[in-house]
This record gives C-alpha cells, structure tokens and sequence, in this order.
C-alpha cells in the first residue's frame, strides 16, 4: 500500500524528461501527500501537460464519490479483472509526479515510518490510473464537477522494503514513460512487465518522525532522518 507521497524536491524536475512544459501554475513543495488532496499528474493525452487531480479513484459507474477513499491504490496483479481499474487500465493510465514515500513497519502495538526516495533525490513517477466522475441524479461531490481523480498502482516491495512492508508503488523508468502514457487501448499483457518491483539500488530507506502520522500536517520536519 502506500498511503503518503512526497514531492520535495519539485523545483530540480525536468518537465521534458516526462514530455511536458512547464506548467502553468508552479508545483509547490509537497512533503506529505495524503488521499483525497489534490497532486499533479501527466495524464495519457495528447498534448502532454500538467493536470492536479485528486488522489483516491472514483469509477465513472460510481454513485457515491466517497467511495475513491478506498481506492487511492490498486494491486498491479489484478487490475486487469478489478472492475474498478479495469477500463482505466486499458485506456485512461497516468504519470504521479513524486520524489519519496512513506511506509509504516509494525513494531508492537507501534507503526514506525519510513521514507522511501532516490539517493539521488530526483524527481519520478509513479504509475497511476485516472477517471472522471459526474454526478446523477442527486449525488454531488464537495468541490468541483466533473471530479477528476487517479490512484496509485502497486505491486510487490523490492528487497530493500520487503523488511518493513509487502507492496510499494510501481515506480515507472523514465524509458517507459510513453509505453506507459500511450493514450491507444493495450492489452494488459503488453503492459504487465512495467509493473515489477523497481531495483533497490537506487533507492534508500529511513525510519522519520511520526509527525507524517498526521494527514494535513504537510512541513520539511516530516522528511527528516530521525
């Protein structure tokens, strides 16, 4: 699962290395990213460009859009059968801006945190899925219509997290980012080898504050070493 994101270090990312121009309204520091708020992402459209969604999927068939707090993840290994990221999966796939997660090992009757990023603490991209949701009938969501939102997709911890936690996001290679964005319907097969664990190598973990236990507590201090 991961249920918190960073975008830290926005200000050193290259917009052209995901094939977009510089956005519009300028990314802001985020250090905990929490469900149901609002990040960017680059959506599988044509032309390429900064969109902000809110993170927790709602299905276009959904009567209640409470229902994309459940669905802020979805497992790599059944997207193809789940009815809620099925279609989403064929056609509507994006790229979640992020420089970090968080994910909590239990010790006891404690949840520790860790944030997991790039030694090199560049800038990449989750896999993601995204839908846009209208109301009928009665049904309406707080904030804006139509509601646009995505999800995370997942997949088994490499080495490196295996010690603290099963899952952890699908982190797409810059290589694959227009495998992954091509906005023509794919079978699930020809996308399944995108969806492996990324090499530990790159990556560090550490054990931080659990001050980002907090959703809405959003500071440097949450990204800090303990």
């Amino acid at each position: 699962m991961c249920g918190r994101y960073t975008l830290a270090n926005c200000e050193a990312w290259d917009p052209e290395e995901f094939g977009v121009r510089m956005p519009v309204q300028a990314l802001a520091p985020r250090y905990n990213l929490a469900p149901t708020e609002v990040a960017p992402v680059v959506l599988n459209r044509v032309p390429r460009a900064i969109e902000w969604f809110r993170w927790g999927l709602v299905p276009g068939w959904a009567r209640d859009p409470r229902i994309g707090a459940r669905l802020i993840n979805a497992r790599a290994e059944t997207l193809a059968q789940k009815p809620a990221f099925r279609d989403a999966f064929l056609r509507r796939r994006c790229l979640v801006l992020a420089d970090g997660f968080y994910e909590w090992h239990r010790e006891g009757r404690k949840a520790v945190p860790y944030l997991i990023r790039r030694k090199d603490r560049r800038v990449f991209a989750f896999a993601g899925l995204w839908e846009t949701w209208r109301p009928s009938g009665d049904a309406a969501p707080p904030g804006p219509v139509p509601l646009q939102t995505f999800a995370i997709v997942t997949t088994q911890a490499n080495d490196l997290l295996a010690p603290i936690h099963d899952r952890m996001p699908v982190i797409v290679r810059p290589t694959d980012y227009d495998r992954w964005l091509d906005p023509d319907p794919t079978s699930p097969a020809a996308l399944q080898d995108l969806l492996l664990p990324y090499p530990s190598e790159p990556l560090e973990k550490f054990e931080v504050a659990p001050l980002v236990n907090r959703a809405g507590f959003d500071s440097p201090a949450c990204i800090e070493p303990v």
